[in-house]
């Protein structure tokens, strides 16, 4: 078994930097960015202001369990979540990583099926790429030929509870708003 890969934040982050200057080496030009939340949100946001091009975001999960390592079916968000009219022609797919590669190729199959006729070209980018994927990325900055699990920083979050953050940060007061029946701060959905 491979020892676990850990990443630190500022690992993370080069990793994303390297991912923009490898696709920009390919002299590819895309006009959409869709990452697939949550793994490739992060990945997805700084590529977009990089680039400059407009976000969307579909979110898919796929693993769950204590640890976040168990393997479940794939779940696919019935919409897209964008802001702008309508997806571009040339997509740039991001994620995190390609593991088993089920996720990239189910989404794939997804786009094709939702948005086939609006899309002309999609490529995938990815941090890591494992070599038990099915799938091949189009562009990827490591390529783990022994399967590690990876250990990104945003992790710790999952093991998190608000009591822990507030014995964090005990300077932290209640800040609250006077709410009254003419507050423009909230809305009302039902009585």
């Amino acid at each position: 078994m491979p020892a676990d890969l850990y990443i630190s934040w500022s690992e993370y982050y080069q990793q994303i930097e390297k991912l923009a200057v490898i696709i920009d080496q390919s002299g590819w030009r895309f006009n959409q960015i869709l990452c697939l939340a949550r793994g490739g949100l992060r990945a997805g946001d700084v590529l977009s202001r990089i680039y400059r091009q407009p976000l969307a975001i579909l979110a898919t999960s796929s693993y769950g369990g204590t640890q976040g390592q168990e393997r479940h079916s794939l779940t696919i968000g019935r919409e897209l979540t964008m802001a702008t009219p309508q997806l571009g022609k040339r997509v740039l797919l991001v994620d995190d990583l390609v593991d088993s590669g089920i996720t990239l190729e189910q989404t794939l199959v997804w786009l094709k099926h939702k948005y086939g006729a609006e899309i002309k070209e999609v490529r995938t980018a990815v941090l890591w790429y494992k070599a038990c994927s099915i799938v091949q990325p189009t562009y990827y900055v490591d390529y783990l030929a022994e399967n590690p699990w990876i250990h990104q920083p945003f992790e710790g979050y999952e093991r998190t509870n608000l009591e822990e953050l507030g014995r964090k940060h005990p300077s932290i007061s209640l800040r609250t708003i006077s709410l009254s029946t003419s507050s423009t701060n909230l809305l009302k959905f039902h009585d």
